[in-house]
């Protein structure tokens, strides 16, 4: 019997604690609830000196003496709740320094005295009756610092007071609230001490509530800084301001409920943007327009159950990426065609569980009441445009698949076609004018090859032989449009001289000059295209570029690479070709 660890006598009617129990020397988990116990006396727990739990709830409790715990200096949980303690003699000053967990809950204590737990240096979670008492003191809880977890239960009018919990991350109040309960005037909270540590605030307020001010003071609320649960029962009158949340920029979880939110700002929202959960519950709510401009992108968990929502625009969904439970029992939901597409959406989307949507029963229209709204025809809405809808696909799907296959396969003859055009307009504006030629060759060449144009062709042709040349960079006239000057230099020069290389055949603009000559070549049936090749390109290298292929098997052309050892010969060259048809202009 003594090496007995662990003893339940709850439901025993027990008036006191049993004196066996004091042989118990090795007990260490003592459950004594719901008896009759009125009175405790020093010698209950002298001999259980290895006791670590001991809970004495639901008892007629009414006192306790200092001496009662004194040898329980192993005692981490201690449960005196819903008692009838009045009055204790300093019981928690003495060395219960590895107490973590304290409940005086729903005892009528009358008040606690200054630094009443500061001995309590491993308490962390506490309840606590009557903590708002006029006489509570101001250093209540000073030197309990490693104090996380604070439940109060608040059942008389008087002020509040939070002093000393610096350290608390969990704070729990319930609490009546009336028109009695209020900061009183001129109470100074400048030397208060923030809840700088405070993670988790739970206030819930019974009777008729005053507002979220009169029971936390707003300079207490700036310095939760760490905040990341909030949850408020029946605390605000309406809806919270925009600049509510602002000093909790770490908030992932927040709960409204019980609170009248038909003006609810969706601006109040940007200050919590780490938002994961979002419970606003018995809130009046009739549209869910709010999360459209609420940037909620963070949300997984919203809870608006019990409100008056009839139609819900399912585009709404689209600004919740991350939602994945979504609560809306007992709405007034309307089953008519406004609420297609929310029908629609809950059936087919994947990625959110929307819970026990197949119960939700319809509100309106009158002669639909008790059914469900899953059962709604949806097809009714749609059938009127449904063969509008088809038509119009199909003669979509139908365009953009022949522009697919024009741009793929006919594109190169599409753009043959209209450059010809163009050409066959132009020489006949130029025929009926009788314009001449202004220039004996148009040179072609790429930006890359610039450099060799003035190096070695200008010295040449227009320095040695004299003929007049046509440069872009040179000639062409400014502020007309890019193809305008190309189709002019090549119809008002004889010939058109194709300086080529791989740069060349990249080129979109000299793409467009030798298709524009070829154009002439084919339109007038004469010699005005001479094609000079700066490297040596094989042919299998010029099957993509059609045009040029083409060209080079049917015309001679002239290569600067095999004409690097005489080099004199191949201008000769050049000057035959220039010589060949039309002829040269006189010398200026």
């Amino acid at each position: 019997m003594k090496q007995l660890q662990s003893l339940n006598v709850s439901y025993n009617k027990l008036i006191k604690v049993p004196y066996d129990i004091r042989s118990l020397t090795s007990l260490e988990i003592l459950n004594m609830d719901y008896n009759s116990v009125f009175e405790l006396n020093c010698e209950d727990f002298k001999d259980t000196v290895h006791l670590r739990t001991l809970s004495l709830k639901s008892n007629r409790i009414v006192s306790m003496s200092r001496c009662v715990l004194e040898h329980l200096t192993d005692l981490k949980f201690l449960d005196l709740g819903h008692n009838q303690i009045q009055y204790y003699e300093d019981i928690f000053e003495i060395a219960l320094h590895k107490l973590e967990f304290l409940d005086l809950s729903y005892n009528p204590i009358a008040y606690y005295e200054t630094e009443e737990f500061q001995a309590l240096w491993s308490l962390k979670y506490m309840i606590v009756g009557t903590f708002f008492t006029a006489q509570a003191k101001q250093k209540t809880f000073q030197g309990s610092n490693n104090l996380e977890d604070v439940f109060i239960s608040h059942e008389h009018e008087y002020e509040p007071n939070f002093r000393g919990l610096k350290h608390v991350e969990t704070l729990t109040i319930y609490l009546y609230c009336n028109d009695d309960f209020k900061v009183p005037p001129g109470t100074n909270y400048e030397d208060s001490i923030h809840f700088k540590s405070l993670k988790t605030l739970t206030v819930i307020c019974r009777g008729d509530r005053q507002g979220f001010p009169y029971i936390i003071p707003q300079i207490m609320l700036e310095g939760m800084e760490h905040l990341e649960m909030f949850k408020a029962v029946n605390v605000y009158n309406e809806a919270p301001g925009r600049g509510t949340f602002y000093f909790y920029p770490h908030l992932k979880s927040l709960t409204i409920s019980k609170t009248d939110l038909t003006d609810l700002d969706p601006e109040m929202f940007l200050a919590i943007p780490k938002l994961q959960s979002l419970d606003l519950s018995e809130s009046n709510i009739k549209s869910l327009d709010f999360l459209l401009q609420a940037n909620l992108n963070a949300l997984r968990y919203l809870k608006l159950t019990d409100n008056e929502i009839n139609v819900i625009n399912e585009t709404v969904f689209q600004f919740l990426p991350s939602l994945t439970y979504l609560d809306l029992s007992n709405n007034q939901f309307s089953c008519e065609c406004s609420n297609a597409g929310f029908i629609q959406w809950i059936k087919n989307n994947k990625q959110t569980q929307v819970v026990n949507a197949h119960q939700y029963e319809c509100f309106l229209p009158v002669d639909r009441q008790g059914t469900l709204l899953l059962d709604f025809d949806v097809q009714s809405c749609w059938n009127d445009g449904s063969f509008f809808y088809f038509i119009s696909s199909t003669c979509l799907v139908v365009l953009t698949l022949l522009t697919s296959f024009i741009y793929h396969f006919l594109r190169w003859q599409l753009a043959y076609t209209f450059h010809l055009f163009l050409a066959f307009v132009y020489d006949s504006r130029r025929r009926k004018k009788g314009d001449p030629h202004q220039f004996d060759a148009f040179v072609s060449y790429n930006v890359h090859d610039e450099d060799w144009v003035y190096r070695e062709m200008l010295p040449v042709l227009e320095g040695e032989q004299g003929w007049r040349l046509c440069l872009h960079h040179r000639d062409f006239q400014p502020g007309k449009p890019i193809m305008e000057n190309i189709t002019d230099a090549i119809y008002g020069s004889r010939k058109t001289i194709c300086v080529i290389s791989r740069h060349y055949l990249q080129s979109e603009w000299c793409s467009r000059e030798i298709q524009m000559a070829s154009f002439r070549l084919f339109d007038e049936q004469k010699d005005v295209l001479i094609l000079l090749f700066l490297e040596d390109i094989p042919s299998r290298h010029l099957s993509p570029y059609y045009r040029m292929r083409k060209l080079v098997k049917k015309r001679t052309y002239l290569s600067w690479p095999q004409a690097a050892q005489h080099p004199g010969v191949f201008w000769q060259n050049v000057q035959r070709a220039l010589q060949t048809g039309d002829p040269p202009l006189p010398a200026e």
